[in-house]
């Protein structure tokens, strides 16, 4: 079995499926969602919901990793976390793994969202198509950073 995330709102562990080796193209439209300054997901678009295949019980509460594959290096995240904690826009291609187990790559944007105080109060993600040859690079460059990792 996979890695398990727990929802703070409901409570429940959730675990993560297996990587299944089958991607389903992420044809564009409005994926957006928002967290909180620790990465726990507060709203989660429909076009999100039906990409993931989490519905919005599932999502609202969890880390937003809970969408991560484990093909992702983590010095990918450390470098997006150091940008937008230091309240600047990050941009960086992801490859993200659905409830089912199958992947879909996309170019995700990230950007801290502010108080009238100017203090970050969470993030706010969207989603771009992603360039299949630059897809073919990261995969690349992640599998090299991966082995590096363990």
């Amino acid at each position: 079995m996979g890695k398990t995330v727990k929802n703070l709102k409901t409570g429940k562990s959730i675990t993560k499926p297996e990587p299944v080796d089958r991607e389903v193209p992420f044809d564009g439209g409005v994926m957006i969602t928002e967290t909180d300054t620790a990465g726990i997901i507060t709203y989660a678009n429909r076009k999100f919901r039906e990409m993931t295949g989490y519905d919005k019980e599932e999502l609202i509460g969890s880390p937003h990793n809970i969408n991560r594959h484990p093909d992702m290096p983590k010095a990918a995240f450390a470098q997006m976390w150091e940008t937008i904690k230091r309240g600047e826009m990050w941009e960086g291609y992801v490859k993200n793994m659905r409830k089912d187990g199958k992947y879909y790559w996309v170019i995700v944007w990230i950007k801290p969202k502010f108080d009238k105080e100017g203090n970050i109060v969470g993030y706010i993600a969207g989603r771009k198509i992603p360039d299949r040859n630059q897809v073919r690079k990261f995969e690349q460059d992640y599998r090299k950073m991966k082995e590096l990792e363990e």
